[in-house]
């Protein structure tokens, strides 16, 4: 453990922003497999919500910088791609 109260600050407030990043991945791997859970069942209206929900989550994650643009532009295509199918 640090001994200089600056250090231990910074500690507590990398771990805050340690967790929200987890939690947010989680919630945008959740939207990702709504998304694909909705074209498996053939439902384009469902899909079309849930890809939408799921851009939003992609583009707020880029934006606060959970993730990469590169993961970003893949994951949109290859979820227009599957949903394009219906």
């Amino acid at each position: 453990m640090a001994n200089i109260k600056q250090q231990i600050k910074r500690i507590r407030t990398n771990e805050k922003a340690r967790q929200f990043n987890a939690s947010y991945k989680s919630s945008l791997k959740t939207a990702m497999k709504n998304v694909y859970a909705a074209v498996e069942a053939k439902d384009a209206e469902k899909a079309k919500a849930a890809l939408n929900l799921a851009y939003s989550k992609l583009d707020k994650a880029q934006a606060k910088g959970i993730v990469h643009k590169n993961f970003v532009a893949r994951h949109k295509a290859e979820l227009a791609k599957a949903v394009n199918t219906l």
